[in-house]
């Protein structure tokens, strides 16, 4: 069973944005519409047209960026809602998931389709279709031929019959390479999916390769495509119960440890650790208390045990708990206190830094006072900016001082040597040298050709080290040359190698027209 909203995109940026779900809009990347909804495809907006057609088209068209991540989290809800009629759940995209049809359970095809759908509405999903068939493919293709809040049902053993009156444009979703296939197709004056499946199977490999002959199996109905079903999310909450119910607000928050323990401890099981938690207090089956905490870095037990002490005592929290009898009693007795991860991140995003448990304002007077000693410019932070070469990546900035001038790190970058990033670089690298089996000293042509393979290297002197002796070379890859500089007495040609030494440390070489040095070590 596939389930499909339609231009999901467009629907989570108007959410967002908080405007009308009737307004004609368009979701862009780089000034181009990426998806756009029914109002704007009435006023003759379509997908792949620059943003200045498309305001032409139509002047009221609300522009919206892309954000893939915002696309998957407003579309979490709609996994939810179908994970509890049916676990095994897989988001193949925002706006579409697949799941293994719950016929056997609702006693029909048909019913399990409309109460998928009856619960999306009710969940607030008002454009909803599903599809229902043997294979992933034909059940994608049947939601999108649903109208509106329906479904469609392809019989067992149908999906051939179903998809041969679709036109070829359907596979235009499988992103570039669909696109071509289908002009490919068009052009040969192949009108359906019918017409491709009537090929020779060989003749379609021949001139298509791989994907093609995957394209022809779809139209066929024989789809061998499987969708991955996610996990269900763990279930973090904690709580505890008091029987009978407790009115002392001090009575409340020694009763809580164990449980604050156990919530910190089972977020510790999944590697996690809360940033944001929701504190609730029950009174008579009833939420009388509710409020969310924030921490700057994250909660543990002892964190937790006070935000219940100040949220039950704070002269603001409404509903049975205000206006106390009394200090630390409470106007309703409390029977359960539930604990809510809002905000969860990974715990190693939250190990120690690299001065410990120390606060940053005693980190912040500790460096002040030395710079203060030694002077402005002499305590300098390392910042990342973009390069090609480790030692071209760093920039060293004063202390207090915003970074500015630093090259864009999201640029290509063509020749930089791919990660990880080598762990010692040499201020002043030392000379090198490279050998092939004959001896010969190791070149790149302006070609970017190696003349030899790197059998055996050397290092000079480096800072505290002594020279480094003849090491074969395990293994090697490279060379990424670059061309820098060239124009204000740079490097020029260069290209580096990474290289495996005989004693299992790996290096970063350097080949310039003046010969071979050490650039970098990754021991």
């Amino acid at each position: 069973m596939v389930v499909w909203c339609p231009d999901w995109s467009v629907v989570a940026a108007l959410e967002e944005a908080d405007r009308s779900l009737r307004s004609p809009a368009a979701v862009l990347s780089a000034n181009v519409v990426e998806v756009c909804n029914g109002p704007a495809r009435a006023e003759g907006v379509r997908r792949g047209q620059r943003r200045r057609d498309a305001q032409a088209r139509c002047p009221e068209l609300v522009l919206l960026p892309a954000n893939p991540d915002r696309d998957a989290r407003a579309f979490e809800p709609v996994l939810a809602i179908v994970e509890d009629l049916r676990p095994g759940v897989a988001a193949l995209r925002p706006g579409l998931l697949a799941v293994q049809a719950p016929g056997s359970w609702y006693g029909t095809e048909t019913l399990a389709a409309a109460t998928a759908c009856q619960a999306l509405v009710e969940g607030g999903v008002w454009d909803v279709r599903v599809g229902i068939a043997d294979d992933l493919f034909t059940a994608e293709q049947a939601a999108r031929t649903a109208d509106v809040q329906s479904w469609v049902v392809v019989e067992a053993g149908g999906s051939a019959t179903f998809l041969r009156c679709l036109p070829v444009h359907v596979l235009q979703d499988d992103g570039p390479r669909g696109r071509e296939v289908v002009g490919l197709l068009q052009r040969l004056g192949l009108r359906t999916l019918g017409d491709l499946a009537d090929l020779p199977g060989d003749a379609v490999e021949h001139r298509l390769g791989t994907y093609g002959a995957d394209v022809r199996r779809r139209a066929r109905g024989e789809d061998r495509a499987h969708f991955a079903a996610r996990t269900p999310p763990p279930e973090l909450e904690a709580e505890v119960s008091f029987e009978p119910p407790l009115d002392s607000v001090e009575a409340i928050t020694f009763s809580v440890r164990t449980t604050a323990e156990r919530f910190i401890t089972q977020l510790a099981h999944h590697q996690l650790v809360a940033t944001g938690v929701r504190v609730e207090a029950e009174s008579d089956g009833v939420v009388c208390s509710s409020r969310a905490w924030l921490h700057p870095r994250h909660f543990n037990a002892r964190d937790l045990v006070d935000r219940v002490q100040w949220q039950l005592q704070g002269a603001s929290v409404g509903g049975a708990l205000r206006g106390r009898k009394k200090s630390g009693e409470v106007r309703a007795p409390i029977e359960k206190i539930r604990f809510v991860p809002e905000v969860v991140e990974p715990a190693a995003a939250h190990g120690e830094a690299l001065w410990g448990t120390a606060s940053d304002d005693l980190v912040e007077r500790g460096v002040t006072r030395v710079q203060g000693m030694v002077g402005f410019d002499s305590v300098r932070r390392p910042v990342l900016q973009g390069g090609r070469s480790p030692a071209a990546r760093q920039s060293l900035v004063p202390w207090g001082e915003r970074a500015v001038d630093l090259r864009p790190v999201e640029r290509p970058w063509p020749g930089r040597v791919p990660g990880p990033a080598p762990v010692r670089v040499f201020a002043t690298p030392p000379v090198a040298e490279v050998v092939d089996d004959a001896g010969r000293d190791v070149r790149v042509t302006d070609r970017g050709v190696v003349t030899g393979e790197p059998r055996r290297f050397r290092v000079g002197d480096t800072p505290g080290r002594q020279s480094m002796p003849w090491q074969p070379v395990l293994a090697w890859a490279g060379p990424w040359p670059t061309d820098e500089g060239w124009w204000s007495g740079g490097t020029g040609p260069a290209a580096r190698f990474q290289v495996v030494g005989a004693d299992g440390r790996a290096w970063l070489l350097l080949r310039a027209p003046e010969g071979w040095s050490l650039e970098a070590g990754y021991d």
